[in-house]
């Protein structure tokens, strides 16, 4: 009797015990399950925020890659482009090409007789047209004395109508384009015109003052220039460093100070880099303000100890047999390093640089302490010259007033995203092409 009810105990007890672990089992699944719902909660949540950026800097920046063109009928007056019979380019820079634009307007609108009229109605084109027949009478000067038809830019306000985000049936009050200039582009519409032309000024020209005439080429040259300057001083330093602190540094309270500064300097703010920028390189040593010399210099302090960080770390992924064998069949240890070791862990390191190198282009605040926020119309001839770059001209940008600014600023967003997606994706091929699996 006393063994059936120690059995009947003991049963019971496994039975309690497995239920406990069966409701463990169970709340520990559920965590798990909570735990991966919220996690892809939060990913999808970011995803959408992600999402929404995107299709708002597409949806303000694709009219931009457009700009409206109008068909005029021009006559190039040999009275004012060369009066004196002479067409070299000195001499043909001096003609009033505005004013043969000026007479073109007033001969498709004959109508138009008041001062005021006048001046609104030259204002329907860009103020660069004068330009635009400049380099047309350049390309081929036999257009000289001749009547043609050609296209040339809409003021900023006309495209940004034609591009529909100017509401007509406002009052017209309340927008910048009058009701007699709409009359007069809906009439040059109604003559087909009026159309709308891939932008290649947006991609051939430097900043200016007028939205329709601006471009991103100035700041991409700028960019580029401050990108060579920043890889050429902070690669081979980054290696360097990173090269003796792995390999050759002693291991004491030195070096652990310096490794403990090198993590701390890629977590310091971008514009203290700007700020030493402006002390040492423009005020002690007197470089020129806006280069992309002096840029690629500031950059080049806030890029390095990513590299050096990187560097390490690909170092650190070499094996030790890889060390132990070169040594063992009589290399030096810097024939070890510099034949054996560095080759293997160069994939990593290269990785590493072009991640450093996509973060210094997208940086402004460091490139703004060194004058680089400065209005650059000429595009940049070398490392010396004045130049800004592309983050500081949407910076530009987006400060304008004018509406016709508000699509340029989400044009050059999505082409320094292309640029950095671009950078990024290298990196992702090189490191699949180059990764060894130890």
């Amino acid at each position: 009797m006393t063994d059936m009810t120690l059995q009947r105990a003991a049963g019971e007890v496994r039975t309690d015990t497995a239920e406990r672990v069966a409701k463990g089992l169970k709340r520990r699944y559920a965590a798990e399950r909570r735990f991966r719902t919220y996690g892809l909660i939060a990913v999808c949540t970011a995803l959408s925020f992600l999402a929404i950026l995107l299709i708002s800097i597409v949806g303000k920046g694709y009219t931009a890659f457009q700009q409206t063109k109008m068909q005029l009928e021009v006559h190039f007056d040999e009275s004012i482009i060369a009066p004196n019979g002479t067409t070299d380019a000195a001499a043909l820079a001096k003609a009033d090409y505005n004013g043969i634009v000026k007479a073109s307007l007033r001969k498709t609108f004959p109508e138009v007789k008041s001062r005021r009229d006048k001046r609104a109605l030259y204002g329907i084109v860009s103020g660069g047209a004068g330009y635009e027949i400049y380099k047309m009478i350049l390309e081929d000067p036999s257009l000289i004395g001749q009547t043609k038809k050609v296209w040339l830019s809409a003021s900023a306000d006309i495209d940004v109508l034609i591009k529909g985000q100017i509401d007509r049936s406002s009052p017209e009050t309340e927008r910048r384009v009058k009701d007699n200039e709409i009359a007069w582009v809906d009439r040059l519409a109604a003559q087909g015109a009026i159309e709308k032309q891939f932008n290649t000024t947006l991609f051939t020209a430097g900043d200016s003052r007028d939205p329709e005439q601006a471009g991103i080429w100035g700041a991409v040259v700028g960019s580029f220039f401050t990108l060579i300057v920043t890889l050429a001083i902070s690669f081979p330093l980054g290696v360097m460093a990173a090269v003796y602190l792995e390999e050759f540094a002693p291991r004491n309270k030195l070096t652990d100070l310096i490794e403990v500064n090198i993590n701390n300097l890629a977590a310091v703010p971008s514009i203290v880099f700007g700020l030493l920028g402006l002390a040492v390189f423009l005020n002690f040593f007197g470089l020129p303000r806006s280069a992309p010399l002096v840029g690629g210099m500031v950059l080049s302090l806030m890029t390095l100890p990513t590299i050096i960080i990187a560097s390490r770390a690909a170092l650190k992924a070499v094996p030790p047999s890889i060390r132990e064998a070169a040594l063992g069949i009589g290399a030096s240890k810097m024939q070890m390093v510099t034949d054996h070791v560095l080759p293997s862990a160069m994939p990593g390191m290269l990785t590493g640089t072009i991640i450093g190198m996509a973060q210094a282009l997208g940086e402004t605040a460091p490139l703004l302490m060194i004058g680089m926020v400065a209005f650059i119309v000429d595009i940049p001839g070398g490392p010396l010259d004045p130049a800004t770059v592309l983050p500081v001209q949407v910076y530009l940008w987006a400060d304008s007033p004018e509406r016709a600014f508000v699509e340029r600023t989400s044009a050059a967003i999505m082409v320094l995203l292309g640029f950095l997606v671009c950078m990024n994706l290298i990196a992702i091929l090189l490191r699949k092409k180059f990764e060894r699996r130890w």
